[in-house]
């Protein structure tokens, strides 16, 4: 699975979350190695991605692939269709999504999500009054929507500040480089971890992100 980690689209980004700085604080204070690993990204910050259709479709594309070959083919997915609307993206087709370097598979899960949106099948106008797990149950309903790329839109979207992805392998990579000196890190290790990270660890899990990739592409 892959994303760019740092900003889900090209449309505006959002202000800097209003927890970031007391989220910083918090982390730095409890967690020695947030307290090394924070202060080397300065200002930096999640930028989110205003529109849920286009974060849904970001992280569909970046599903189970490099991050290069997501960049490559989102990028050309978007000069493609440069208004980036569910009705636009039906009315581009399969072939033509397909031609962006999207798999069948992706290609249907993309229609299916700009469908579901075009035909009011999600309630997006409800989901900043749901909490997190309300959220992924209606997100994974949607053919194509796994539990990760429903957390990620948490992150990206709704700018959570408690999410913790155990099946990204970003995640999973930057705990065992940071916490384990690159050992093997099983899913109850990284909770294990995480605990001390609540109620921050959307934060933490981004500061993990960029130790393995301090220059995001954007």
């Amino acid at each position: 699975m892959a994303l760019n980690k740092d900003n889900a689209g090209a449309a505006p980004q959002l202000d800097v979350p209003a927890y970031w700085v007391q989220a910083k604080a918090e982390l730095m204070k409890r967690d020695r190695i947030m307290n090394k690993l924070i202060p080397q990204f300065g200002d930096m910050y999640l930028r989110g991605q205003p529109d849920p259709f286009t974060t849904l479709a970001r992280s569909v594309v970046g599903q189970q692939v490099t991050t290069k070959a997501a960049d490559a083919a989102w990028t050309k997915l978007q000069a493609t269709c440069p208004k980036f609307t569910p009705a636009q993206v039906i009315k581009l087709g399969a072939v033509q999504i397909a031609g962006c370097g999207l798999s069948k598979r992706k290609t249907e899960y993309i229609l299916d999500l700009a469908d579901s949106f075009k035909a009011k099948r999600v309630h997006s106008d409800l989901w900043s009054e749901m909490d997190d797990e309300a959220v992924i149950a209606e997100l994974v309903q949607i053919r194509g929507i796994t539990r990760w790329t429903a957390e990620m839109f948490l992150i990206f979207n709704l700018l959570r500040p408690n999410v913790l992805p155990l099946d990204d392998p970003g995640l999973i990579q930057g705990i065992s480089q940071n916490y384990f000196s690159g050992e093997p890190v099983s899913r109850s290790d990284a909770r294990e971890v995480s605990a001390n990270w609540e109620p921050w660890r959307t934060v933490a899990t981004w500061y993990l992100w960029r130790s393995l990739d301090p220059v995001p592409v954007e």
